[in-house]
């Protein structure tokens, strides 16, 4: 890492998963970069679009109008040819056609260790966290994971009312394949009778049919449950419900809806600053960081260190959601 390599063009991608308020980081690195006297370049489809030159010039009429958008206007890609020391390599020579002194790079955590690839051949990085889970280490909050936390929230809010009057249980699979926050919190927020998410593992029988029949058992018409994707399958739950009950039971796969939509106010706001911190890295000659979110600040840590964190759900927040769905 130079620490005392000037800075003039910057780069900003979108990678893996996209999430909601990516459009308004990239809004943001762009504002700030021209703000600051940089030229800011958009790299479309991620890592692939870098190794390929899919590079083009922002200014802010290219990023007007985006701030309310779902998606990423400059589209994302997942790259196995990026994943290889040649293809960082070709990333690397298109880094210098374009002659970019540096890249942002929003997404998660394989969109961070691509950044970390750049950085060890030269490249100033800096990392934004946007992905739906909320699973990045370093960052107590990622973009995205309010609107999909809403988005999910009003589409089970919609199967209540449709569970009530069939007296029906409905098993709503969100999205969590490693991470259960969307589950835990949406749950919470929703009222259900049962909430499974994969870092707690649970018995069938005693933490799903138990809660279910202690709910019928206290006059309840109407379940719901709550699945991260990565805890269980929504329609074998589903299935067992109904056959061990006689509970009609219906299962809901939320899948890529959650991704969608316009972003709420917090990942509005939460993309702009992150965006703008991450141009004020560079500014100041920080390189190779990770802007993250904690104990209600925005703060920047080394990529290197970022990677090597782990987060899991605090067990307190655990006990929390039991009480309040039991």
């Amino acid at each position: 890492m130079d620490e005392q390599k000037v800075i003039r063009n910057i780069g900003v991608l979108t990678s893996g998963g996209d999430a909601p308020g990516m459009n308004a980081a990239i809004r943001a690195v762009t504002r700030t970069g021209l703000y600051y006297g940089y030229r800011v370049y958009g790299i479309r489809r991620g890592y692939h679009g870098l190794w390929r030159g899919d590079i083009e010039e922002l200014n802010r009429s290219s990023v007007s109008e985006k701030l309310q958008r779902g998606g990423t206007f400059l589209m994302t890609a997942r790259s196995k040819t990026f994943q290889t020391p040649e293809g960082v390599d070709r990333a690397i020579e298109m880094v210098k056609v374009f002659n970019l002194d540096a890249i942002i790079a929003i997404g998660g955590d394989g969109t961070f260790k691509g950044a970390r690839d750049l950085a060890r051949k030269g490249i100033p990085v800096i990392g934004i966290p946007g992905t739906i889970d909320n699973d990045i280490a370093c960052s107590d909050y990622t973009i995205g994971y309010d609107t999909a936390m809403n988005t999910a929230m009003e589409a089970i809010d919609k199967l209540r009312d449709t569970a009530s009057s069939h007296e029906r249980c409905s098993v709503i699979e969100v999205m969590g394949r490693a991470a259960g926050y969307i589950a835990l919190n949406v749950g919470i927020a929703t009222g259900a009778e049962v909430v499974l998410i994969p870092e707690k593992p649970f018995d069938f029988n005693r933490d799903v049919l138990k809660a279910v029949l202690d709910g019928r058992n206290r006059g309840k018409h109407h379940f719901i449950v709550v699945v991260a994707e990565g805890a269980a399958k929504a329609d074998e739950i589903a299935r067992q419900i109904e056959t061990l009950t006689g509970i009609e039971a219906r299962a809901t796969i939320l899948g890529h809806l959650q991704r969608g939509g316009s972003p709420t106010l917090r990942d509005r706001q939460m993309a702009s600053l992150m965006g703008l911190h991450a141009v004020e890295c560079l500014r100041d000659g920080r390189y190779n960081r990770v802007v993250a979110y904690k104990d209600g600040k925005i703060v920047d840590i080394d990529i290197e260190e970022a990677l090597n964190m782990k987060k899991t759900i605090d067990p307190v927040e655990l006990e929390r959601a039991i009480i309040l769905t039991s």
